[in-house]
């Protein structure tokens, strides 16, 4: 579980917070021991977005690092091999909302509130916020949370699909989900996630083909072996990710 650690701050995203959760994201990343990745905040919020006291401080190059930091972060974040989980709570505005947006699944709890309020700051969500949601979501609702800046509770974000589920303990219905996934092959997983995730933007002859490459990927491996001999001697099946 990574566990964005500012609460003083609402665990708002300062440069130097950005760099660790990069290297972090990048550790993940050659893990096989980790099926799944949760992602949440301590304190009262999940993450209120960029850290506007730093933001005050920077000049306009510093800006333009931070921002191509973010979006870099949260892009390594979507392309972990792992399904990844937000597990959100109290407040999710902005990049931390984004970090959600980047996540695989995202659970909430009911009090949760949310939104991309870029544009009440004359600025627009640059963390992939203006492509991730309107893929989501559709085009137009997405340009009406954001051209208002509206924020939203987890009820009306679940019924606009951006939610898995909410409920009273986010973390416990990610740790559920995170569960039940690690219980399957992990490169099953992970080249299903890249068929996708690859193939969604792509047509449909294209995207089969993309299947196909990672089908093939998953005919060599030991756990493709393994899964079969479970199913001879009727006993459940031990994947070692290789």
């Amino acid at each position: 579980m990574v566990i964005l650690n500012r609460p003083e701050a609402m665990n708002a995203l300062n440069f130097e917070t950005l760099v660790y959760l990069g290297d972090i994201v990048e550790d993940l990343r050659g893990r096989r021991d980790i099926r799944a990745v949760i992602f949440t905040g301590r304190g009262r919020a999940f993450c209120v977005g960029a850290d506007l006291k730093e933001r005050r401080t920077l000049d306009e190059w510093q800006v333009r690092r931070n921002v191509r930091k973010i979006r870099d972060v949260f892009t390594a974040v979507e392309r972990l091999p792992q399904p990844t989980i937000a597990a959100i709570h109290g407040y999710a505005f902005g990049g931390g909302f984004e970090l959600a947006l980047a996540c695989d699944f995202r659970f909430a709890a009911e009090e949760t509130v949310m939104g991309l309020t870029e544009t009440s700051l004359a600025i627009i969500p640059g963390a992939g916020g203006t492509q991730r949601l309107p893929r989501l979501i559709g085009p137009m609702r997405a340009k009406e949370l954001i051209f208002t800046a509206r924020r939203i509770r987890a009820p009306e974000a679940y019924d606009l699909g951006i939610l898995t589920g909410f409920g009273s303990d986010p973390v416990a219905e990610a740790r559920r989900l995170a569960k039940e996934i690690a219980e399957n092959g992990p490169l099953a997983v992970a080249q299903a996630k890249f068929a996708i995730d690859r193939g969604l933007d792509a047509s449909l002859a294209t995207g089969l083909e993309i299947e196909s490459s990672a089908y093939e990927v998953l005919i060599p491996t030991r756990d493709r072996v393994e899964a079969l001999e479970a199913f001879k001697e009727k006993r459940p099946p031990r994947f070692r990710g290789e």
